[in-house]
């Protein structure tokens, strides 16, 4: 049995309804309860939730998966709301229990105090910006991809709690020429794919 932690980090706000990430978020509990030995939990970061109940989630999970848009080159303020409020909770408590350093020696070992290990996580984020962007020459992100540029920190945060990335997918273009159809088919593809791997470590 694996256990599946699902996370919705879109809320509405302005002009955002969430409704790409509403449905990116639905179909990957659908996706998971179809399966045999799986379990799912999930959360939607614009509801009510409790960060000690969060946290066990996070403690109960193999796989955590966050589905995220990208506001303004960074994660909803809900979202990061929900990360500071549960990933505090959890300080000594299943999530890390220090940055990893002694006091004999400050100056190694930062970031390798996380109580994860073993579990895996993946994330989707979602784009008003095009993939060009972040790969032509003399375009807006100068060649940096999403996970090494805009998402560098938000990997690094996974790291430090001990969690380790099996998957990224990155869905762009998504206000001006979105085709919902075609990119949740890929979605599914990408899912299949890392979830047969995962199986099979």
């Amino acid at each position: 049995m694996k256990n599946i932690f699902i996370i919705n980090g879109s809320h509405p706000f302005a002009h955002s309804g969430g409704r790409f990430n509403e449905t990116l978020f639905n179909t990957t509990i659908s996706f998971f309860e179809s399966l045999e030995d799986y379990e799912v939990k999930s959360t939607q970061v614009g509801e009510d939730y409790n960060p000690q109940e969060e946290v066990e989630k996070f403690k109960w999970a193999d796989l955590v998966i966050y589905h995220t848009p990208i506001w303004w080159f960074q994660i909803p303020f809900g979202f990061k709301k929900y990360i500071d409020e549960v990933f505090t909770e959890g300080h000594q408590n299943g999530i890390y229990v220090n940055d990893g350093r002694s006091r004999k020696n400050p100056n190694i070992n930062y970031g390798t105090g996380g109580l994860m290990h073993g579990k895996k996580y993946i994330l989707t984020t979602s784009w008003n910006a095009p993939k060009t962007a972040f790969t032509l020459e003399n375009e807006f992100f100068n060649q940096k991809s999403v996970d090494e540029g805009v998402m560098f920190g938000f990997h690094r945060m996974n790291a430090f709690t001990g969690m380790e990335l099996l998957a990224t997918h990155h869905f762009h273009d998504m206000e001006k020429n979105a085709d919902v159809p075609f990119e949740l088919n890929n979605y599914s593809a990408f899912l299949t794919k890392n979830i047969f791997a995962l199986n099979y470590e």
